[in-house]
């Protein structure tokens, strides 16, 4: 067997010690965030709360979970963040692969609106008066129809179809094929990295969203559960800030909002860690699709 250079060993150790450190700076804001979670909420005013918790108690968790509206705003989330990804993903794909192709008439007057949009809006109140003009207040489809189109999500796919060889989609209208079959069944399968990536941007803000909730929608069986979870961070603070007379919850008062805010932030996070791994997936068999040179 062939000794290791003493260069390249050290290289190694070097790159080993770097990778370590440079996860434990990246877990540990989450680890310390589940600690605290995890705590009794008057022991972590103490501080010195870091990744281990000092008093383990579920009491914050049971705080969140005693509302009983929050597992309906859970499936209402999932919900709006599956539907919502996927007609985003889809629509986006369709709007990037027209704008890419040189020979549509209309696409540097498109590409310029698009670009403008992402520096130029109205302000949020002609954004409200046409949310309501179209009468989507107060409906499940103000979350799905108003995020279908990100102008900077379109840019980036676009500008990645554009990198694509030529004799790909060529190659294809030899044999025949439309426009909408090259997109499906060759511009697609070669641009899985990118779709990758835009369904995860897209699925984390449908996951994370509840200004839409807030501004748009006042009927209790359509909120979001980051929309609830916000409400009970704010019902915390009114208790903690209330007159000890005035605090009518046995749970509320063995509680901080440092720690509902804590609570919060893992219950939102758990499901986005879950689903990443399967994405990644897709990041690596797009990375290995091959492709046609020029």
């Amino acid at each position: 067997m062939r000794r290791r250079s003493l260069g390249g060993a050290l290289f190694q150790t070097c790159n080993i010690t770097f990778l370590m450190l440079l996860s434990m700076v990246t877990l540990y804001p989450f680890l310390n965030l589940l600690a605290i979670s995890l705590n009794e909420s008057l022991d972590t005013l103490r501080g010195g709360i870091h990744i281990v918790p000092r008093a383990f108690t579920l009491t914050n968790y049971e705080l969140i979970f005693q509302n009983p509206r929050l597992f309906t705003a859970a499936w209402l989330s999932v919900a709006r963040t599956v539907l919502g990804t996927v007609l985003s993903v889809g629509a986006t794909i369709m709007v990037a692969y027209t704008l890419s192709r040189r020979e549509y008439v209309l696409r540097k007057g498109l590409n310029a609106v698009i670009v403008v949009s992402m520096y130029v809006n109205g302000g949020i109140i002609p954004y409200y008066l046409l949310i309501k003009s179209l009468g989507l207040t107060n409906s499940f489809l103000v979350y799905i129809i108003p995020t279908l189109l990100v102008a900077f999500n379109v840019m980036i796919m676009r500008s990645y179809f554009e990198q694509l060889p030529e004799g790909l989609i060529e190659s294809a209208k030899v044999e025949g094929a439309n426009e909408f079959q090259i997109l499906m069944r060759v511009v697609a399968p070669v641009s899985l990295p990118v779709i990758a990536t835009i369904t995860l941007f897209v699925s984390v803000q449908h996951w994370n969203s509840w200004m839409d909730n807030f501004l748009f929608n006042s009927r209790e069986s359509l909120t979001l559960l980051q929309y609830e979870l916000m409400k009970i961070l704010l019902h915390s603070t009114e208790q903690i800030n209330a007159t000890p007379g005035n605090v009518d919850d046995a749970l509320m008062r063995m509680t901080t909002p440092q720690s509902i805010r804590a609570t919060m932030t893992i219950i939102v996070t758990v499901p986005i860690l879950f689903v990443y791994p399967f994405m990644q997936k897709y990041f690596i068999k797009g990375m290995t699709l091959g492709a046609m040179k020029e």
